[in-house]
């Protein structure tokens, strides 16, 4: 089992995932980053992230528990072409003893644009009854401590959103392509 005192003292806030990249089967017919892979980087970056406070690969085997999204909004922002090197940011927004609420944007690694941003809720879940259930007292710590980090960035101007036709006369923000020009 976890000992409390594995966990970080401290957290990058936000915290930023390793580099990854688009591959080359990822592109869609379009000649970009299909968008279900977005949610593969998205993915790879809670793994990382959540891996800090005990809740990586290992806390199903050990604990026989795990966590599932339950909803998630995807904002597409600018297009990712093939080997374009990515990282992505997470920041802890909330949690209680059951649910965590995080915001992640997914950067371009070289230039630093933002291609998309993801807003996630996610469950805890005991894997022998596959119902949800509460944290244990060590990971409510460490999710305690990384939220007190993350706690000082300002709030994700994106976390929130609902999904709209906007009415006339409302600012409409539209996605960018990669050379930067709007569709």
């Amino acid at each position: 089992m976890r000992n409390p005192a594995d966990a970080p003292a401290l957290f990058f806030a936000p915290f930023v995932s390793s580099t990854m990249r688009a591959e080359a089967h990822w592109i869609d017919y379009n000649g970009h980053l299909n968008a279900a892979y977005y949610n593969v980087f998205f993915d790879r970056a809670v793994d990382e992230a959540f891996g800090l406070v005990g809740l990586g690969p290992g806390y199903v085997e050990e604990r026989k528990a795990s966590f599932f999204v339950v909803e998630s909004h995807i904002r597409y922002r600018r297009e990712l072409r093939e080997n374009d090197p990515v990282r992505v940011t997470l920041q802890l927004l909330a949690f209680d003893e059951k649910r965590i609420h995080y915001f992640m944007e997914l950067h371009h690694a070289a230039e630093g644009w933002l291609a998309a941003s993801c807003e996630n809720l996610s469950l805890h879940v005991d894997m022998r009854t596959r119902k949800v259930a509460a944290f244990p007292p060590d990971i409510l710590a460490n999710l305690a401590v990384m939220r007190a980090a993350h706690a000082r960035l300002p709030h994700p101007e994106d976390a929130g959103r609902s999904i709209a036709v906007p009415d006339r006369g409302e600012e409409e923000h539209e996605p960018q392509l990669a050379s930067g020009t709007r569709h």
